[in-house]
């Protein structure tokens, strides 16, 4: 148990070194509101008892020492005139009260989310700054569910962090107030209630720790599920297997939905019996109080008092017991938050754009040699190869023969295991890697395309007020898709729908090669750009690709040998290395 406290404490001290300076700031600010609330609590309290005395034995509160500066500041000369003034101090403490808990609701809840809202942005920046290996080996699902579910519960922990902080601080102000009134009522109070809250915590521990595990599983499982359902949704609709995706979705949400509510009923419990026993505590000293020497009418002051402590201590408690439940239950999730916190950035972040690298010459390869990591066999290995500027070069190989893997080494996606990667002699590093990122545009077998206009297709990535028209337009006309877009009704302005679901695979892939010209880029990489088309289509589009200006280099990866004939060089691999290079008259043979 108190490693498992440990490393909760540990978790949220991860957690707090995430939050930034300001925000820090902004916590410190509601820490002296809580003490503020507290202070009001009291006050409500306090003049509880004074209003209460003077309906029933005024002459005393009349007598009283404590009362005579009151008095005398308002000239008053009679028990009688006590009331309203009284009654007046008691209406302004309990209204002063209830703004401040107003007041510390909002400022906790805006400040959350703020908090939240930062957290949720840090993991998706760091996320989409991890190298493409590290992508490479994740499960969308899983990341997707760290960024949108995860990060709420981050959210409520922080929140859930607010609110038991300013608890415990309102819950010292009112047993402060109590102990001023009567010690035995304080005592009495705060242990009947807090001894139901311990027990019930002591019996649920265990039960929540589990819940947490199981959660954060089953909340992935629920993205996983959907993905894939509906990423696959037309071979789902032709093979009729929409009830096997629906028994896969129930497995994950069913379950996930019970803990919920497991949960709600453990952190919501301990409120029902506590309320009850409340009253039967406040009878039993009402019982018992009545019974002194200075009668019932003595007492009622303090029972008023007592009530209404405990009308304001039950959901402090309550509160806190929550929150303790909630941490519990959200303890596996927020560990996995945390870790996608923790991605380390590239030192090129936050740097000023760096300068392209030069490229005059060729692109070399020496000696290189890839795994995607220790335990698995070489990709690549030992493999020399140069690339001159402006030549267009193939590449073949069966499947597994490491092309798509040589081109992401070329892209700067994947570094090499071993070996070189150079640019006009120059080593392509993690520290230069992004300055000769800045040549090359990538054109995939799948183009991704979002559910967006066609301008905003072609110039992906550009924030839509930064487009420019004219250079779309021209990308268009070079990847030979204008004519088609000009003769739609919004031309540029039409909507592809989700994953260009709206256009055929030829206008996707055309697409492509416009987004590639539109960033002008001198290197464009096709890694079977055309391998999913029909012969007809295919031709059009290598058209528009031996249609591109000579000055770019264009390395293509194909099925098809008849696909590079009008290729400079194509190269085929075989078995982690070069098996051949030359013309497609060479290779043909």
């Amino acid at each position: 148990m108190d490693d498992k406290r440990l490393l909760r404490s540990q978790l949220l001290q991860r957690l707090w070194r995430h939050i930034n300076p300001r925000r820090r700031k902004q916590f410190a600010l509601l820490f002296v509101l809580m003490f503020m609330a507290s202070f009001a609590e009291i006050l409500s309290i306090g003049a509880l008892m004074p209003f209460l005395g003077v309906l029933t034995m005024p002459e005393q509160i009349f007598d009283h020492a404590t009362a005579q500066p009151f008095i005398q500041a308002l000239g008053i000369t009679a028990p009688a005139q006590l009331l309203l003034p009284l009654t007046i101090v008691f209406m302004v403490a309990v209204s002063f009260a209830g703004l401040m808990r107003l007041f510390l609701l909002w400022a906790n809840a805006k400040l959350s989310s703020g908090t939240g809202a930062d957290i949720s942005i840090s993991v998706y920046r760091r996320t989409l700054y991890q190298p493409y290996s590290v992508h490479c080996n994740r499960n969308s699902s899983e990341v997707i569910n760290a960024i949108t579910s995860k990060t709420d519960v981050v959210v409520m922990v922080i929140s859930t962090i607010i609110s038991a902080s300013s608890s415990t601080v309102m819950l010292i102000g009112i047993l402060i107030a109590l102990f001023s009134i009567d010690p035995f009522v304080a005592l009495s109070a705060i242990g009947g209630f807090g001894f139901i809250y311990v027990f019930i915590s002591r019996l649920t521990r265990g039960r929540l720790a589990m819940n947490s595990q199981v959660s954060a599983r089953e909340t992935t499982q629920v993205i996983k599920s959907l993905q894939e359902g509906l990423g696959g949704i037309r071979d789902v609709l032709i093979d009729g297997s929409q009830s096997t995706y629906c028994q896969i979705y129930r497995n994950a949400d069913l379950p996930l939905r019970r803990l919920k509510a497991e949960n709600e009923v453990i952190s919501m419990s301990p409120r029902f019996i506590v309320e009850a026993l409340g009253m039967v505590l406040i009878a039993a000293l009402a019982y018992s109080l009545a019974r002194q020497e200075e009668g019932f009418v003595q007492v009622v002051p303090i029972l008023g008092a007592l009530a209404l402590g405990a009308q304001r201590l039950l959901p402090v408690l309550q509160q806190l017991y929550a929150g303790w439940a909630f941490l519990r239950s959200a303890n596996d999730a927020l560990h996995d938050a945390l870790e996608l916190m923790e991605q380390p950035l590239p030192d090129y972040v936050g740097q000023p754009v760096m300068q392209p690298l030069p490229f005059n010459d060729h692109i070399s390869l020496n000696q290189l040699g890839f795994r995607y990591s220790s335990q698995e066999p070489y990709v690549l290995k030992q493999l020399n190869l140069t690339i001159a500027k402006g030549s267009r070069v193939g590449f073949i190989g069966v499947t597994g023969s490491g092309k798509s893997t040589l081109l992401d080494i070329i892209m700067g996606l994947l570094q090499p295991t071993n070996g070189l990667l150079q640019i006009d002699n120059q080593t392509v590093t993690l520290s230069n890697n992004r300055a000769w990122q800045a040549h090359i545009a990538h054109v995939p077998q799948a183009i991704f395309l979002a559910d967006s206009t066609i301008e905003e297709n072609i110039a992906f990535g550009v924030a839509q007020d930064q487009i420019d028209y004219q250079r779309v337009r021209q990308a268009a006309q070079q990847a030979q898709i204008a004519e088609s877009i000009e003769s739609w009704p919004k031309k540029y302005q039409t909507f592809v729908g989700e994953r260009g679901i709206r256009l055929s695979g030829g206008q996707r892939q055309r697409i492509g090669i416009a987004r590639a010209l539109y960033k002008r880029a001198d290197v464009i990489i096709f890694d079977e750009a055309t391998s999913a088309l029909d012969n007809e289509t295919e031709h059009a589009v290598m058209q528009s690709i031996e249609g591109l200006s000579s000055d770019l280099t264009v390395l293509i990866i194909a099925h098809r040998l008849t696909t590079l004939k009008n290729c400079t060089q194509i190269v085929e691999l075989g078995k982690g290395g070069i098996k051949r290079v030359g013309s497609y008259q060479d290779i043909a043979k």
